[in-house]
């Protein structure tokens, strides 16, 4: 996976923030809908970060269930496990989406949300997803196309520039677009599709649009540099954002793609 972004404590934290937006807990429940796990499922997060989704899923498997979660971030494990620690059916593990260490089809699902994008053998993930998968089992799995930004500036060029440079902190970030065929030559069949548009026509502080402000700032910031941004033209593109949030001009759209697959 993609160690540009290093998901210490400090970038959990940053990171559950933004999931706890209005925006964030409506994808959720489109998973959750897309998903429609049952009593006494065994569901496997790949990827489980602050633990959001793995709570609501856990409680919805119920305690003849079990939901696991695995991620390669430590911190990331902390705070989920704190989140589930009132949750006996659910426990929280490090690990890698490629290399998951359990017995074959030993789960009725597995889900994976925003993480293949930053996974560099993704093919090799899909494989271990399916060994995991019980005959019939299903997995869905959410990433986002970054080619989908429509990102209001007053200088269309200079957002280029940026985006540029924030895509680089991911393995693909185009990856939805190939995501089908790759689940089909897994032997995951790919039975639904659902794009799931994070939409922000105005500011808002507490959306994931702000949040989204906030890293791609902070990241572009710091691995400019690498691709021959001067701080200055940084600088000028933030504090254009701010102008078109004071002139209640700011405009931000993404999609995300949710696949649904059985085994």
């Amino acid at each position: 996976m993609s160690a540009i972004i290093d998901f210490d404590e400090k970038a959990a934290k940053s990171l559950e923030a933004t999931y706890l937006t209005p925006d964030v807990v409506a994808q959720r429940a489109r998973v959750i809908d897309m998903l429609a796990p049952r009593p006494g499922e065994h569901i496997l997060d790949l990827g489980v970060g602050p633990g959001l989704l793995a709570y609501d899923l856990a409680r919805l498997v119920g305690e003849t269930g079990r939901m696991v979660g695995l991620d390669l971030s430590p911190a990331m494990i902390t705070m989920s496990k704190t989140r589930l620690a009132a949750l006996p059916q659910a426990d929280c593990l490090v690990g890698d989406a490629t290399a998951p260490d359990f017995p074959d089809e030993l789960f009725d699902a597995v889900v994976s949300t925003q993480v293949h994008e930053y996974v560099t053998d993704v093919d090799k993930s899909l494989a271990a997803i399916k060994r995991l998968l019980k005959p019939g089992g299903r997995a869905l799995i959410l990433d986002t196309d970054w080619r989908s930004i429509v990102w209001h500036s007053s200088d269309e060029a200079r957002m280029t520039r940026m985006l540029t440079v924030w895509d680089d902190h991911l393995a693909d970030p185009h990856l939805p677009a190939t995501l089908g065929a790759r689940l089909n030559r897994a032997g995951l069949k790919v039975a639904r599709v659902d794009v799931v548009p994070m939409l922000a026509p105005q500011w808002q502080p507490v959306s994931y649009a702000a949040g989204m402000f906030r890293m791609i700032s902070n990241f572009v910031r710091t691995h400019a540099d690498k691709h021959g941004v001067p701080a200055d033209e940084v600088q000028a593109w933030h504090d254009d954002q701010l102008r078109l949030i004071e002139r209640g001009e700011f405009f931000f759209s993404v999609n995300r793609y949710a696949f649904l697959a059985y085994r």
